[in-house]
């Protein structure tokens, strides 16, 4: 009889752990924690208290904080790390991974200064392995909680992606398959910076009517971006696009919305992102996205007033008197 596949994720933050403890529910899963109090909390009490409150984790799943030891257990290895820790954890263990083990990527950023996207970090430091991520409107909380959520699998290798679905699916965790690595990757980069709009426009009280006009056209500027790059515009209108986005702008905990409200009430973005006390992707990916905006000559007002409030250039309340004097054209035209 086969042995079961073991996955480790790497990464105990909330969304680290929550996809460690849906992988726990169908397969041995062991969880990476770079702090060893945290791995200790999750193998004697089965909850990670400082990222999910008193949630209950699977008592199957474990924790440890020896990088090496999860690099070298791993069937299936998740990379839940921030973007830019990314190539810093894998360097230290690309001699560890087994050849031919698949690698899934859950970061949502860009690689500062590279510009490069998480799954072509991954591909460096561990050349030959499958790469893809794994994506969606995917609030950890809410997963831990039970309710009903879905995520994508994107990888190039539909066989690859058609063995990994059963190891994170569950009856209320529905996991589908996409081959759009790209658009994927980048809807789940962009919708960031449009989700610190909203929160602007919640901080500002500027009206429901506007914020529903920022994700629309929010949306417009990720998928004009996505296409001038590559990717298949139709992926924006699906998990990883439009549904990341509306999760990421509308949900009360959403970091990258409430780092912008907490700007919109004065914080600077130095006090808004120690307030919230974890990584919010969008601050530090805004200057990249724009940089490659620049670069394909696609125009993004929004995300343009979401880098300039970020660095310091402009106000909240400027960034939405600056969103009020773009001309409005027709709806599939830039502005």
């Amino acid at each position: 009889m086969a042995r079961p596949v073991r996955v480790v994720v790497l990464g105990a933050g909330s969304w680290g752990t929550t996809v460690a403890g849906l992988a726990a529910h169908n397969t041995p899963t062991l969880l990476w924690a770079r702090s060893s109090d945290t791995a200790d909390e999750i193998n004697t009490e089965h909850r990670n208290s400082r990222y999910l409150g008193e949630r209950a984790l699977p008592d199957s799943m474990r924790s440890t904080a020896d990088l090496v030891e999860a690099a070298q257990e791993a069937d299936v290895l998740v990379v839940g790390v921030p973007s830019h820790a990314v190539r810093s954890t894998l360097t230290q263990i690309t001699n560890e991974v087994r050849a031919w083990v698949p690698v899934l990527s859950l970061a949502k950023g860009l690689e500062p200064g590279t510009r490069l996207r998480p799954t072509e970090v991954i591909a460096e430091c561990l050349p030959g392995h499958p790469v893809g991520l794994l994506a969606g409107p995917n609030i950890a909380r809410e997963i831990v909680d039970g309710l009903a959520a879905a995520s994508v699998v994107a990888t190039q290798d539909v066989r690859v992606a058609t063995a990994l679905q059963p190891l994170f699916a569950s009856a209320v965790f529905r996991v589908y398959r996409n081959t759009d690595v790209l658009g994927c990757e980048l809807g789940g980069v962009l919708k960031n910076i449009v989700a610190i709009a909203s929160g602007m426009a919640d901080g500002l009280d500027v009206g429901d009517n506007t914020r529903a006009m920022v994700l629309a056209r929010g949306l417009a500027e990720m998928t004009r971006l996505g296409e001038a790059m590559g990717a298949n515009p139709r992926t924006f209108a699906g998990l990883t696009g439009v549904g990341d986005l509306i999760a990421t702008c509308m949900a009360p905990s959403s970091r990258n919305r409430r780092v912008g409200e907490f700007i919109a009430h004065g914080m600077t973005v130095e006090e808004a992102v120690a307030k919230l006390g974890q990584v919010a992707e969008g601050v530090k990916t805004a200057p990249t996205v724009m940089e490659l905006a620049r670069d394909y000559n696609v125009d993004m007002p929004i995300a343009a007033e979401v880098e300039a409030v970020v660095a310091g250039r402009q106000t909240p309340e400027g960034a939405y008197r600056g969103l009020r004097k773009v001309a409005a054209g027709g709806e599939d035209e830039v502005a």
